[in-house]
């Protein structure tokens, strides 16, 4: 299973969450972006429908493949400032 980690990190003057080299848009207060990666984190959870997908690699080379809806990574939120890490996000029933 893959696993998706969210680190909440300074970022632009404010705080922001990111996935490896990728930040969010950065917000004023270290708690907003903790807020906000515990929401994207969640909503990583959620199924959606199987559908046929393209992506780009770093190198820049386009794949296509089937995307099976049901098919959700284990996300985890990674606090920098707090050096501690969220209990492991899952979806509320």
């Amino acid at each position: 299973m893959v696993k998706v980690v969210y680190e909440v990190v300074p970022h632009d003057g404010g705080w922001a969450y990111k996935l490896e080299d990728v930040y969010s848009e950065a917000f004023p207060s270290h708690s907003e972006a903790l807020e906000a990666a515990r929401i994207v984190a969640a909503e990583q959870q959620v199924g959606g429908d199987s559908a046929e997908i393209s992506w780009q690699d770093a190198q820049g080379k386009w794949h296509e493949e089937y995307a099976e809806g049901g098919d959700r990574p284990e996300t985890e939120v990674v606090d920098v400032f707090a050096k501690s890490r969220s209990p492991e996000v899952s979806p509320e029933p």
